[in-house]
């Protein structure tokens, strides 16, 4: 299995667990959704279900590169929730002030992993 393929694989199951915490435990997510933004557990369960979407999707070479596209633009959008999290120290979850600073580089590294997907993968 080529190295591609496994990091293709352990992105779309990041992104299905993340997604399904979203409809099984939504009221986490829901705490980091910045106050400005309206209908925060609407915006909890539309990004929850792009983020299974785009596991499912980085799974079917058919919708492998629009989904690993869709995943950059979604990691972008909800930059904000991590750093309205940081703002607000936790926004009342117990998270420790470094993980909280870490979590802005992270989105960069997770935005970065999505993109090198991408790329059309070379045929054989």
């Amino acid at each position: 299995m080529s190295t591609k393929r496994v990091s293709r694989l352990a992105l779309a199951l990041l992104f299905l667990v993340a997604g399904a915490a979203h409809f099984l435990r939504p009221q986490p997510f829901v705490r980091i959704v910045p106050p400005y933004l309206p209908e925060p557990l609407l915006l909890v369960y539309l990004s929850g279900a792009a983020e299974v979407a785009g596991g499912l999707g980085l799974l079917l070479p058919a919708t492998r590169r629009w989904a690993a596209w869709g995943l950059v633009l979604l990691l972008v959008a909800v930059f904000p929730a991590n750093l309205y999290m940081l703002q607000s120290h936790g926004a009342g979850l117990p998270v420790p002030l470094w993980a909280l600073w870490l979590r802005l580089p992270l989105q960069l590294v997770l935005i970065a992993w999505a993109w090198q997907h991408t790329r059309p993968t070379a045929k054989p």
